[in-house]
Parts: C-alpha cells; sequence; structure tokens
C-alpha cells in the first residue's frame, strides 16, 4: 500500500494499515471497529502499549500515571483537551503505573505523572509533571 501508515488499535491490539490520505476520514479498527486517531485519551493495557509503542507510524504521547496521584487526576482533563487539539498530528493513551508496574520498572520512571513521546519505535522526549494543556501541545510540537 503506498503511503499507507501502520495503527496498533488501542483498544484491541490489532495492527491496521490505511492510507496516509484517509487520516482525516476517521479510520477504524479492522477488527473492533474502534477509531484509531479520534482524538480522545485510550486507556491502554501492557499489550496495547508493547506494540503501540514499537510499531506505529503516527507519533504516540502516553501519560504514566495511577489513581491515587492528585496531581495525575487534576492533569487529566488537559491531557483530554490536549489529545483533541493534535487528533491528526499523534495519538494519546494512558496506562496505570500501579496496574502494570512492570512497564514502569522497564522504563525506570521514577516520579508520575510522566508524559513519554514515541515515534516509530523509538521513545522520542519525556516530560514530568502535571502540565496544562498548552504545556502538553507545545512539548509535542517541539518534538515533532
Amino acid at each position: 500500500m503506498e503511503d499507507a501508515l501502520k495503527l496498533t488499535c488501542l483498544s484491541c491490539g490489532q495492527a491496521n494499515r490505511f492510507p496516509v490520505a484517509k487520516l482525516d476520514a476517521g479510520p477504524k479498527c479492522a477488527k473492533c471497529g474502534v477509531a484509531l486517531a479520534s482524538g480522545d485519551v485510550a486507556e491502554i493495557e501492557a499489550r496495547q502499549h508493547g506494540k503501540a509503542t514499537l510499531a506505529d507510524d503516527l507519533p504516540l504521547i502516553v501519560d504514566y500515571w495511577a489513581p491515587w496521584c492528585g496531581p495525575c487526576r487534576t492533569m487529566a482533563p488537559e491531557f483530554a483537551k490536549a489529545a483533541k487539539a493534535l487528533r491528526l498530528k499523534a495519538r494519546f493513551a494512558k496506562i496505570d503505573t500501579e496496574q502494570f508496574p512492570a512497564i514502569s520498572q522497564q522504563l525506570q520512571i521514577k516520579g508520575i505523572p510522566l508524559l513519554v513521546l514515541y515515534s516509530k519505535g523509538k521513545e522520542i522526549a519525556r516530560l514530568s509533571g502535571a502540565r496544562p494543556a498548552g504545556d502538553i501541545e507545545a512539548f509535542v510540537r517541539q518534538h515533532l
């Protein structure tokens, strides 16, 4: 497929390919039908995290958080605003570090909230601490 994007469904983990020209048309997962680039924040599990951070063609920014963390809960609506603003530039996901501690250990996460930007299988940058939507958007744009 010429000029195709590969995206992992953040819901079921299925790998999907579709033409770049159809990104703004709202592609959906071939397996489960969930929108692949909706501008929403996806809550992911370890399986989707592993696949999406290593294989996706569209940048992915992941919020590493925990339910007991006050700053994490405070930042959640700001993260969602940034996800809407950058809908076709990057996808946004969050993963609970308390539920998936092996990921925290693997990434050597020392504090939360922590945002990590991935692109084409590599970690590009990290941003720690609770941030407003404008700061999150600027962080993503700076590194793309």
